[in-house]
């Protein structure tokens, strides 16, 4: 195989760009993860790149000469407006103003780990998932901000001769009223730096909040730069003498490489290699193309000639998956929730509701596909990516370099979405890059590598939402109360699990509803025959247990004639929270009151659902059209929310209105295999919401003075089975397996 033992110079049309330090940034009381304290030796080093003589009194807190505050994130932004959410943090303690605040990511360091995954996991964590950003960083961004701000009024007090509760701060302007005296942040850098960093310090009162929960004054920070085309994402970054590689994957699942014949890819000027990258039982490798640019690197892959072996790859198609969850959806599974005594039968004049849900797999279908670019020279390797799971990866790479993690540096990038596939338990694109980046480096290919997916990679890269097979019995009586509630999942787990283990990812929801039901056991079945790598999406759990709760408890108020509010109001009497949020999305979506009629035969009508996910609440009221021919748009959606603090009112109106566009995708698409091999490959047959389609939004936040909780993934939940109890409504049909397709049956 062609192999060039350089180290490669820019091609005509790169760009060597100076790295960017977006370096990487995964409800309740929080305890700082990672010490103010334990940070301050640090944040020099941390800061010495973008700004030498800043303040830097913590690992999070940084202010340069001009008086303008950069804050250091622990997370990924990938589109949610976590940066943002950090920015109104900090600018709120420091008492400056947003346009003066910028966010970068951190380090991959465990000084930056996530409390709240370091609370799940029992040890440091850094990454971005699970809705854990804001929660997360509610306390840790303000001390830290704090902290900062007691130093600097501390400095000043110094200064002036003055107790330092005789001074105030507006707009980065330190103030004392009795004197008149006057002094910028900027002006007190120097003299702050040489005094001890306070141990304690008291955090604003909600009462003096002028940011937090702000509706006007908190634009996001990352906007601008999205806007002008300066912010970096991966496929933007470019190093000297960089090459892109594209990756010709085997076409059934596990398959491997027997032959290749790389003649005719490597004729082709300007490609570079062809470097074939082992599979393991991680990655699925395949034989790769690096060029100067991702065009020629495809070209090169579509040249290429391979015989595939075929003989331990996954062969079987999901029918044949379906089946086999089938038949374990008949039998006991083990019990991850159990209350009372399940009822056999109904009682005299009562009603027995059962059904099996089918749902399929589901790909991410993020913005941008993945994509890592790695510069690996002699001991050490830097990572340029969006990255999401720092802990995780970083140490992927060094194990595949068989370097210490210290030698594996991770510079974060921008992401375009995620919703959870750049957080995988076995790092697979990073690992892909790193292996290749290895094996490349090892022919004696010396040049930072990028590895691009294109769409049909990214789709076709099997990191699924499990496919799930569930049973659902409910038993109600005579007056429609639901007495006794049988709940069983098929599906593989999303990460491994000892024998005989719960899976709580998998049925959460299931095993901790919203609703009081007396007698409740919910059981699950985690095969692992057949092996489908799979992945939490956006939601996780709730994707595939919010469609089936949410769908029954309408198909059960229907069989007992009662409104579906009612219904469920009558089973929130324990759950003040969630009856709340469901009496507001029932107001503000006037539920009493019939839709209008429809033009030319045209039905409407509203579903509704309700699901608490990531310590959030959310309840949506969908108003759906049905078409003469079948199909259905939704009009317009009123969306109800309680999510503690509402720290950004319109980052949390967003999220809604994007998590029920992500969640009503769902009722369209699914990952389907044949004979081993994945039938959808992009857009054209694996539809996302389009902008034509989007519907009018109404989003309520419900006042709270509770910690923050999550709002990147709790909008997506209810969506689809809010839409599909409208659809039901009117069709009189219950929907048990998706996807349904842009069209039902009318009758």
């Amino acid at each position: 195989m062609k192999r060039n033992s350089t180290r490669h110079e820019p091609h005509d049309g790169f760009v060597g760009l100076s790295r960017r330090q977006f370096l990487g940034g995964m409800g309740a009381a929080l305890t700082l993860a990672v010490s103010l304290k334990s940070g301050i030796a640090n944040a020099a080093s941390l800061a010495s790149e973008a700004a030498a003589d800043a303040f830097a009194p913590n690992a999070f807190i940084r202010i340069d000469e001009a008086g303008k505050v950069t804050v250091v994130s622990s997370y990924l932004e990938m589109g949610q407006g976590t940066f943002t959410g950090l920015a109104t943090l900090a600018a709120e303690e420091l008492d400056v103003p947003m346009r003066d605040v910028s966010v970068v990511g951190s380090p991959a360091d465990l000084r930056y780990a996530n409390p709240i995954l370091e609370a799940v996991f029992g040890r440091p964590v850094q990454g971005t998932g699970g809705s854990t950003a804001m929660a997360g960083a509610w306390n840790q961004m303000r001390e830290a901000a704090a902290t900062a701000r007691q130093m600097l009024v501390n400095a000043a007090a110094r200064r002036w001769q003055v107790e330092p509760a005789s001074l105030s701060v507006t707009d980065g302007v330190v103030v004392h009223e009795a004197s008149g005296q006057r002094i910028a942040y900027r002006d007190l850098l120097a003299d702050a730096a040489e005094l001890p960093v306070p141990e304690n310090v008291q955090l604003k009162s909600p009462d003096d909040f002028r940011l937090i929960g702000a509706e006007q004054g908190t634009p996001r920070v990352d906007v601008p730069a999205k806007t002008n085309g300066s912010a970096i994402f991966t496929q933007d970054k470019k190093l000297p003498g960089m090459l892109v590689a594209v990756i010709a994957h085997p076409p059934k699942l596990w398959g491997k490489v027997q032959s290749v014949d790389s003649s005719q890819a490597e004729a082709i000027p300007g490609v570079v290699a062809v470097v074939e990258v082992p599979g393991d039982d991680k990655i699925q490798g395949g034989v790769a193309v690096l060029a100067h640019n991702t065009w020629v690197a495809r070209q090169g892959r579509g040249a290429l000639k391979i015989t595939w072996d075929d003989s331990q790859a996954l062969t079987v198609g999901s029918e044949a998956i379906l089946s086999a969850f089938r038949d374990l959806a008949e039998q006991p599974g083990i019990v991850a929730e159990a209350r009372g005594t399940l009822l056999d039968d109904a009682p005299e004049g009562g009603t027995v509701i059962e059904a099996v849900y089918e749902q399929p797999y589901l790909a991410h279908s993020a913005m941008e596909p993945m994509n890592c670019l790695v510069d690996l020279q002699g001991d050490r390797c830097d990572i340029y990516n969006g990255e999401q799971w720092h802990t995780g990866d970083q140490s992927a790479a060094a194990e595949i370099l068989g370097f210490e993690t210290e030698q594996v540096s991770i510079h974060q990038l921008y992401a375009g979405g995620s919703f959870g596939r750049r957080a995988n338990a076995r790092s697979d694109y990073v690992r892909e890059a790193v292996t290749l980046a290895r094996t490349a480096r090892d022919q004696g290919i010396e040049a930072p590598i990028k590895l691009v997916w294109m769409r049909e990679d990214d789709m076709r890269a099997t990191q699924y939402r499990p496919l799930t097979v569930q049973k659902s019995r409910m038993v109600l009586d005579d007056a429609g109360k639901l007495l006794s509630w049988h709940w069983r999942i098929v599906g593989q787990s999303f990460m491994e699990m000892p024998e005989g283990a719960v899976d709580d990812s998998l049925v959460e929801g299931a095993k901790e509803m919203d609703y009081d039901v007396p007698n409740l056991r919910v059981e699950q079945h985690n095969p692992t025959t057949f092996p489908v790598p799979v992945v939490w999406l956006r939601s996780v759990g709730h994707t595939h247990t919010a469609f089936v709760g949410e769908t029954q408890i309408d198909e059960a108020a229907r069989a007992t004639g009662q409104d579906p509010y009612q219904f469920r109001r009558s089973m929130l009497g324990n759950n003040p929270r969630a009856l709340a949020v469901l009496d507001l999305v029932a107001e503000k979506s006037n539920w009493d009151t019939p839709l209008p009629e429809g033009e030319n035969g045209e039905r409407r009508h509203r579903g509704m659902a309700l699901r608490t996910s990531f310590g959030t609440v959310v309840a949506h009221v969908a108003e759906v059209t049905l078409h003469t021919d079948g199909s259905y748009v939704v009009d317009r959606v009123v969306t109800a929310i309680d999510c503690g603090v509402a720290i950004n009112p319109d980052v949390i109106r967003a999220q809604m209105e994007g998590g029920f566009g992500f969640g009503l995708s769902f009722l369209r698409q699914g990952i389907v295999f044949e004979a081993g091999s994945v039938v959808q490959s992009n857009f054209n047959d694996y539809p996302v919401m389009r902008m034509n389609a989007t519907p009018q939004f109404d989003v309520h936040i419900v006042p709270s003075s509770n910690a923050p909780s999550g709002v990147g993934e709790p909008g997506v939940p209810p969506a689809a089975p809010a839409v599909a109890n409208a659809l039901a409504a009117m069709t009189g049909h219950a929907y048990h397996s998706l996807p349904l397709g842009g069209s039902v049956a009318t009758s």
